[in-house]
């Protein structure tokens, strides 16, 4: 068993760990965690992290790094996540672990989870009604992921709407515990695309995440344009889509609901138009 289960076991099913979990999820300590990350000192976490994770540089940019999260949130070479170019491709905006869920009227019932309804992540905002019955697609970024996120589509955006909250790990043990979703910090956007209807996207913070960090408002975006990224953590991408507005393969309801994560990359065709 690694170390760090350990430890969230401790937070998540202990009553001492609960008191502690308090602590740690609040957003002061995220933020100060954050602070480290953009100082010069944190560099020196760079090199263990690389050979923990088995990071091979040369997918990236190069770039001289003046603090880890410069080093986090590194850029990536474009042609190691090419876009599908057949615009009724519905494409992962980021890379990640992805689950996959058919809404129930407005509810999102997770395999082994919180069930949580789609008004309540989107902060009670009347645009959460456009997706009853429809699809809610789970991305689940490890540490070791790439930490921008794209559009999928071409569109107009509204703009950037955050919801303060806790920071909770988005691990499975959180989930289990609590409606991690609708208790974090998180940030959305209702855009509406030209092939795939009204779409929110929601960026949810997560346990020692510094900052949720979009690059622009309200206005047009296209298909592949970097969106945003995350600084410090690990962090989660989930997409809202209207009742039959796409067609996903089953095995991605099949796995999510046998409690299996499919990795995928951003760009990467993960379903199709109706």
């Amino acid at each position: 068993m690694k170390k760090d289960s350990l430890a969230l076991r401790f937070l998540y099913n202990t009553v001492p760990g609960r008191v502690l979990l308090k602590i740690m999820a609040g957003r002061g300590i995220s933020v100060l965690c954050g602070r480290f990350m953009d100082s010069p000192v944190s560099c020196c976490l760079i090199p263990g992290f690389i050979k923990k994770n088995h990071i091979n540089m040369d997918d990236y940019e190069s770039a001289e790094f003046h603090s880890f999260n410069e080093f986090f949130y590194r850029q990536i070479r474009k042609e190691r996540r090419p876009f599908s170019s057949d615009p009724l491709d519905l494409t992962a905006p980021c890379d990640g672990l992805l689950s996959a869920y058919r809404i129930s009227g407005d509810t999102v019932i997770p395999v082994k989870q919180s069930l949580y309804t789609i008004p309540e992540l989107l902060g009670n905002d009347p645009a959460a009604y456009s997706y009853n019955d429809g699809i809610c697609l789970v991305f689940r970024l490890c540490v070791d992921n790439y930490h921008r996120y794209c559009y999928l589509d071409d569109g107009i955006k509204g703009g950037n709407f955050f919801i303060p909250g806790e920071l909770h790990t988005v691990r499975p043990i959180a989930l289990a515990a609590l409606p991690v979703f609708t208790r974090n910090c998180r940030e959305y956007t209702v855009m509406e695309t030209a092939h795939f209807g009204k779409v929110t996207q929601i960026e949810v913070g997560a346990m020692l995440v510094g900052k949720i960090v979009n690059n622009m408002g309200a206005g047009e975006f296209k298909k592949g344009e970097e969106k945003g990224r995350f600084e410090y953590g690990g962090s989660t991408v989930v997409l809202l889509l209207e009742k039959d507005r796409v067609k996903l393969p089953e095995r991605l309801f099949d796995n999510t609901r046998r409690g299996i994560e499919t990795r995928v990359k951003m760009g990467q065709k993960i379903g199709r138009r109706v």
